[in-house]
């Protein structure tokens, strides 16, 4: 069985609709079908997003956002877009903020904001400030969400939006010597009535203030809410829309995925957090270590950010979870078809040998394969040779999207290891591409008059493939 390891790196990203060259005459920022490069990458773009569609329905997403998005430019493609996720079978939750908008009313009554660790000290003055400005804004997003004029993307997708007293407050109280007055943190989200909205197909719109057991009005975070929001639902997805691409490293790039662990050392830190992040990002750990599958961190300023996030395969945020997103393990016979799926393309092309279904089915115990939130994104496999202590490096494919991360690197330790412990000495591969990737990780070339004698018999001199071995 020779092999060809898809190339990791120099791949080129795969394009997506959402971004790229504008439409002629047509807004850069928005969907057009033309910027694809052919209609079959139009139909294949749709179909991968299939999956996605698939494992989201029925499952419940809140999405937080303040009230910088709800005043922005983008406010209008946000509702076109939880009008899209409602359509598709999502339950969504939405909670706003309103901080722009409070600081505004506090300025033009002539009052002072004052904050103290990020949080806002709400006095009575600052509170009939607080019940005006949460008012407008939760009426400005209900008319957004509200729309179904012809010729937009809600047009025919009438969304019924509710809400409700589902949020109990309590006093911040006094911290450091401050009294937080009428700032209030969440005693108690009332699950049974948001799920019971939701039930009925209804987008339920928070907005974060909360009444006391006395009937006292307390201003609340809107990022704690979501997030006592999204654990009292058992959401699948907590969203923030931030001040930023996501959580970035030390020289400014997007980490896409983290652990709670990994992003509270960012924390702890203060690494690469913006006002936003500084803010939510605790949240999101908070969330996650409480049953929360996943929480996302996306730009609000980036168009289509949602369905950049949750239907291409890499996204545009970060995630962050409990547990790492990547998982090595062998393959069962349930992966036959997502395996198929995933070294067709490169047969097609001449990367790797063809493989039947039926000949993965008999040697499925010999693969390996990652997967990535629970879709399988790589794979190799390994074929002894006892008598020569020897074993193939075989079928190591990563999907295209996924080739810049070391999985590759990674499938072919675990590969490693799995000879090690069948006594084996010697890995070799056989290649037509990717040369240079395995001398860079200690693979050197050999005849293939040098392989195994079952394997030399089987060697195809019309492939005329390239031989390396490793001494393990």
């Amino acid at each position: 069985m020779s092999t060809d390891l898809a190339p990791e790196s120099g791949a080129q990203p795969q394009t997506d609709a959402f971004s790229g060259a504008a439409a002629p005459g047509g807004d850069p920022r928005r969907f057009d079908p033309r910027r694809f490069n052919s209609t079959a990458h139009f139909v294949a773009w749709v179909r991968g997003a299939a999956p996605y569609i698939h494992a989201f329905r029925g499952k419940t997403f809140v999405v937080g956002f303040g009230g910088e998005v709800a005043a922005g430019p983008l406010a209008q493609s946000l509702a076109y877009d939880c009008n899209l996720l409602a359509a598709l079978g999502i339950r969504l939750v939405l909670v706003h903020g309103a901080r722009p908008q409070i600081d505004a009313e506090v300025a033009r009554r002539g009052l002072e904001s004052k904050f103290h660790n990020g949080l806002r000290i709400t006095d009575t003055a600052t509170m009939e400030c607080v019940k005006v400005a949460m008012a407008v804004t939760r009426f400005e997003l209900e008319a957004l969400l509200s729309q179904g004029l012809p010729n937009t993307p809600m047009a025919g997708g009438y969304m019924r939006v509710t809400g409700g007293n589902f949020i109990t407050a309590r006093p911040v109280g006094v911290l450091d010597g401050v009294d937080y007055q009428y700032t209030g943190a969440v005693r108690k989200v009332i699950a049974e009535e948001i799920n019971a909205d939701l039930d009925q197909q209804n987008v339920v719109l928070i907005t974060p203030l909360g009444m006391s057991p006395t009937g006292e009005i307390f201003n609340m975070a809107m990022e704690e809410v979501a997030e006592a929001v999204a654990i009292a639902v058992n959401a699948e997805k907590l969203i923030y829309l931030c001040d930023a691409p996501g959580l970035l490293d030390g020289d400014g790039k997007l980490i896409e995925s983290v652990t709670a662990d990994e992003a509270q050392q960012h924390v702890d830190a203060n690494e690469g957090l913006t006002e936003d992040l500084h803010l939510y990002l605790p949240c999101a750990i908070r969330a996650v270590k409480n049953e929360v599958a996943r929480c996302h961190l996306v730009d609000r300023d980036r168009d289509g950010a949602l369905l950049l996030e949750f239907f291409t395969p890499a996204g545009v945020g970060t995630v962050v979870a409990r547990d790492p997103l990547f998982r090595l393990r062998e393959a069962t016979h349930e992966d036959v078809g997502a395996l198929v799926a995933l070294i067709s393309p490169l047969e097609a092309d001449g990367a790797l040998v063809r493989r039947g279904r039926e000949l993965l089915e008999r040697e499925i115990d010999r693969f390996t394969v990652v997967e990535y939130d629970n879709m399988l994104v790589g794979c190799a496999a390994l074929y002894p040779f006892s008598e020569d202590n020897a074993a193939e490096l075989a079928c190591l494919a990563v999907r295209p999207e996924y080739r810049r991360t070391g999985l590759g690197a990674q499938l072919m330790r675990r590969i490693e290891r799995r000879a090690c412990r069948d006594g084996l000495e010697r890995l070799f591969v056989l290649t037509t591409r990717t040369a240079h990737w395995f001398r860079e990780r200690g693979f050197s070339e050999i005849g293939p008059e040098a392989l195994p004698e079952k394997k030399r018999e089987l060697y195809n001199l019309q492939r005329r493939s390239k031989v390396f071995v490793k001494t393990l």
